[in-house]
């Protein structure tokens, strides 16, 4: 193989994934057998093996037991909104991910506390093994799992205070920044660090994706005074939403 030249996998793949793009293939319909393809295009069994392969880790087809490997539908990707806290309005968890006020969704959530790893102790700088009250979220848009999100208090800034329980008490399901200001932590800052990676078979699993699906990962901390105070993973499929930024000009 020549300089610049692609393995014959990945070209028989990528002549697949065209017809798959421009619709010569179309959703739900079989793909050509490992035989077929070893037929057409002049390559072994192995070759044939690994251009499937390509095309279910990118999610444009999938196996079906007993019946072979078909075309996925490809959805349309929808748009996750992020615009940082609203520290007047009192968001709800859900808003507070999805800031479209024209999306309408719900979540489920249960809290629990636990000790900081090294990677949490780090976000939150506190020390390793110290306590945090971790919540984990489900959230939905119009049933349909859209979102899943991880995040971790220092039970040294909220514990023993009414808002302890992210999701219980008078300030419940309030989102973070009213919480904090109950119990006079005003949170003045946001980051956000976006990444991608493949998901975990259990975030698939409750996400509706299937192994190799890509997720997008929106690593969120908030801070009161450079101390953060929340830091928190939201996951989302990659193949269904998109991240979208609005930054107010200061």
């Amino acid at each position: 193989m020549t300089f610049g030249e692609q393995p014959a996998y990945l070209r028989v793949a990528g002549d697949l994934r065209k017809k798959i793009v421009d619709g010569s293939l179309p959703p739900h319909t079989r793909l050509p057998s490992q035989a077929r393809i070893r037929e057409e295009y002049g390559v072994s069994d192995t070759v044939a093996l690994e251009a499937r392969k390509v095309l279910m880790a990118e999610g444009l087809v999938e196996g079906r037991s007993g019946s072979g490997t078909y075309v996925r539908e490809r959805p349309v990707p929808r748009r996750v909104a992020r615009s940082g806290y609203r520290p007047a309005t009192g968001a709800t968890p859900f808003r507070q991910e999805q800031a479209d006020a024209s999306v309408r969704g719900t979540w489920e959530s249960s809290s629990e506390q636990a000790e900081a790893g090294a990677a949490i102790a780090e976000r939150l700088a506190i020390h390793i093994g110290e306590r945090v009250m971790r919540t984990k979220y489900l959230f939905r848009e119009a049933g349909e799992p859209m979102m899943l999100s991880t995040s971790w208090e220092p039970l040294a800034v909220t514990g023993r205070s009414p808002v302890m329980l992210p999701e219980e008490g008078p300030l419940g399901g309030m989102g973070v920044v009213e919480r904090m200001r109950a119990i006079d932590v005003i949170v003045d800052n946001v980051t956000e660090e976006v990444g991608a990676r493949p998901g975990l078979a259990e975030e698939l699993h409750v996400l509706g994706g299937v192994p190799g699906h890509v997720v997008v990962v929106v690593q969120r901390t908030y801070f009161a005074s450079g101390r953060p105070v929340e830091t928190a993973d939201v996951v989302i499929p990659a193949d269904r939403y998109r991240v979208a930024y609005h930054l107010p000009v200061k």
